[in-house]
């Protein structure tokens, strides 16, 4: 595999040091994810014109310590209170203690080495920082790890950002902020709001938990492949005339084909008409409970649905897109509040694994608007976390009106996937 060299590694703090919060509570929605691998993304770009690599990191490092002004949690770490009743207690302590920032080169990798291959190549997770480290390490480890790294003929800046503490949302939010401030900015078109949402039992916000189980916290080490598949708006609007059922969005249309195809695929494998199919959506909760505008933190809800292979596959599209259109509804106001109540009742924190198929990221990020001061990015890729067989993510695709989908599934099942044409010929 190609080698890359780090060049350098540092703590970035705060500019100012003068942080608007001293601490950030943590709601059920992040206390969930302690067990969880970090948010990965990262956006590639041609290589900067007129403009030296060392005035270059410079510049990234000095507009990431001025953004980290308006985002203080993030240049902070996890904090502990152990309870009498022997639960432990957790917050963000914004202390400044930094980010990490890593300057890397791969100077035998170009941009068409990340980009026509079929299948992600396996370099690209060595784009990112903090591997392997899951959120609870946020005690001790950053919450954020920044690494920009020189190709022969591009940059990758890659974020791995602690799940406790962002959602999708809050992960681009910041990512925005921080392409804002390096292209001159003086403050962000956004603010953050770190106002706290908790449901109404939980009474005394640090909210306890039982001793963390960090037992089996990896998947199978069973290989893997991803790629990224492109639908535009004209087949997005194919798909959703296809399943014929009113009501149904493109996107709903989108997972229902994705859903259907991988379950018949895989079912090739092993006959058995008693299986079912499992799929598993991630959910905003932002515009359901209403959240004020830059809500920052987690605000997901977990909707599921397991249904039989056999009806799936008899029934077509159009019942698979019901079933994710009744799914997605089920998702109201008063749902998404139960299940925080319930789960202050019973914590249960959640596990790196797969229900079936499960789908998180969104098309509605603002992936592409992250001009740094050079022009937009051309790409965006995501890191080995939270990656497992079956797992797709979401990204606007770069022509507006598109949808990309990165899909991790076992090699077999990908390779049949992109060799299937009725998957392909949407």
């Amino acid at each position: 595999m190609t080698k890359i060299d780090v060049i350098s590694s540092c703590l970035v703090k705060m500019a100012n040091n003068a942080a608007s919060a001293s601490r950030m509570e943590l709601t059920p929605w992040d206390l969930q994810m302690l067990l969880l691998d970090p948010i990965q993304k990262g956006i590639l770009f041609h290589k900067p014109a007129h403009q030296s690599q060392e005035s270059l990191i410079h510049h990234l490092e000095n507009s990431l310590s001025r953004t980290l002004d308006f985002f203080p949690p993030l240049s902070g770490r996890i904090a502990t209170v152990d309870n009498e009743d022997n639960t432990t207690s957790f917050f963000i302590d914004c202390n400044d203690a930094g980010v990490e920032f890593v300057h890397a080169v791969a100077d035998n990798v170009s941009v068409s080495d990340i980009l026509e291959p079929t299948y992600i190549p396996e370099i690209v997770p060595l784009f990112f920082p903090l591997n392997g480290i899951p959120n609870c390490e946020g005690v001790s480890k950053p919450l954020l790890g920044v690494q920009v790294t020189e190709l022969v003929d591009g940059l990758f800046i890659a974020c791995t950002a602690n799940h406790c503490i962002v959602d999708g949302v809050s992960f681009w939010h910041f990512f925005n902020s921080w392409s804002e401030i390096s292209r001159g900015f003086e403050t962000i078109s956004k603010s953050p709001v770190f106002e706290r949402w908790f449901p109404n039992n939980a009474n005394c916000p640090p909210i306890p938990l039982p001793t963390l189980d960090k037992k089996n916290m990896s998947v199978s080490s069973s290989p893997l492949l991803e790629r990224a598949f492109h639908f535009s708006r004209e087949s997005l609007a194919k798909l959703k005339s296809k399943t014929n059922v009113e009501g149904v969005s493109s996107l709903q249309a989108l997972s229902a084909h994705l859903w259907q195809s991988i379950t018949r695929l895989r079912r090739a494998d092993y006959q058995n008409s008693a299986l079912e199919t499992g799929l598993m959506m991630l959910v905003g909760a932002r515009a359901r409970i209403p959240l004020p505008e830059g809500y920052f933190g987690n605000a997901v809800h977990v909707g599921a649905i397991a249904i039989s292979e056999t009806e799936m596959l008899e029934k077509g599209l159009g019942f698979a897109a019901m079933k994710v259109n009744e799914l997605v509804g089920e998702q109201t106001r008063e749902a998404v509040i139960k299940s925080a109540e319930d789960w202050v009742k019973n914590p249960i924190l959640y596990r790196k694994g797969n229900f079936g198929l499960t789908i998180s990221s969104s098309p509605r990020h603002n992936v592409y608007g992250n001009d740094f001061g050079w022009g937009k990015p051309i790409a965006v890729r995501s890191g080995k976390a939270q990656k497992f067989d079956g797992k797709m993510t979401l990204f606007p695709a770069a022509v507006a009106g598109g949808i990309d989908v990165h899909v991790c599934l076992a090699p077999e099942t990908l390779q049949a996937l992109g060799d299937d044409p009725e998957f392909m010929g949407v």
